[in-house]
């Protein structure tokens, strides 16, 4: 980038996050360094070509990629032998929802996730599109992303035998709800507090590194990532589903099955904690994190006797 160009980590979660900020014109690029061997080429030009389908709509506010001088999207790096791929995109300004209020804010989410939603419906996917599934198996089953919620901090044989009754519980549920295509299907799946903009009243959405395939409804619980067990958590579902009934039908035996993605969701970013030890992020909820996951799960179990 030459020496007219300041480069400042934002954040280290699955890649490593810069803003690349050039000394003279003041203009402002995010460059978005990926984790290697996490996300294929093709999985991440299919990412790129969701984000310019939902930004053709003019329905939602999503940073635009950026182009390098041959036009392509994607460029690649050496890191000590190995590759990492790099995405550019726009510099857009604002700041996380702030924590004081956060149920105007959700009820928007609830609205942006509706539309969300039903593009991911009416949307013909390019050729070769692929991206990562995140259901049961692929969360808190056999074949997890992020590792094994076992390993999580503080576990113990006692505590690990009660979250197994609550994985066990998802399971069964979310198998007699089954994956229709109302209920299943291209998702963000990532739009926590963290990757959602605030500037004046204008909600930008960011990160679609984990956007795939999942139940739709699974996008609220991702939503309250790392706060699931907030004293407001019920009325910002409440606000969150009347946001999305503004836009998308949503019944309640639908929105019955919610509490079991929240649960889902927890036992997956525990695992999370556990494989990805070396970020900031995990660092700070360690081991009181696990055992919010463990108190969690034994509600879990008694609300659904």
């Amino acid at each position: 980038m030459g020496d007219e160009t300041e480069l400042r980590l934002l954040t280290i979660s699955e890649n490593a996050t810069f803003l690349a900020t050039h000394k003279i014109t003041h203009d402002r690029t995010v460059f978005r360094v990926h984790r290697p061997d996490y996300h294929t080429r093709e999985e991440i030009v299919s990412e790129l070509a969701w984000i310019e389908a939902l930004r053709a709509t003019g329905d939602l506010a999503i940073p635009a990629p950026v182009p390098k001088e041959d036009g392509t999207l994607i460029a690649d790096i050496d890191d000590d032998g190995h590759t990492r791929h790099v995405v550019a995109f726009e510099f857009v300004p604002g700041m996380e929802p702030p924590h004081g209020d956060l149920l105007p804010w959700y009820r928007e989410l609830g609205a942006i996730h509706a539309r969300l939603h039903a593009h991911s419906i009416g949307w013909t996917r390019p050729p070769g599109f692929t991206r990562f599934t995140w259901d049961f198996e692929t969360t808190i089953g056999d074949t997890p992303h992020w590792g094994d919620w076992r390993k999580g901090p503080g576990l113990t044989p006692e505590t690990i035998a009660i979250v197994q009754q609550a994985v066990d519980l998802i399971r069964e549920r979310l198998t007699a709800y089954g994956k229709g295509e109302a209920r299943y299907g291209l998702i963000h799946a990532d739009l926590r507090l963290a990757n959602l903009l605030v500037d004046s009243d204008r909600l930008t959405l960011i990160d679609f590194d984990d956007c795939g395939l999942s139940w739709y409804l699974y996008d609220f619980a991702t939503a309250i990532s790392f706060i699931e067990d907030d004293p407001r958590l019920p009325a910002l579902l409440d606000a969150w589903r009347e946001g999305y009934r503004g836009v998308r039908p949503l019944t309640e035996d639908e929105a019955a099955i919610i509490p079991t993605f929240i649960m889902m969701r927890r036992i997956q970013l525990t695992a999370w904690v556990a494989s990805h030890a070396e970020t900031p992020t995990a660092q700070a909820m360690g081991e009181p994190y696990v055992a919010g996951t463990v108190a969690l799960a034994r509600r879990f179990l008694a609300d659904a006797r």
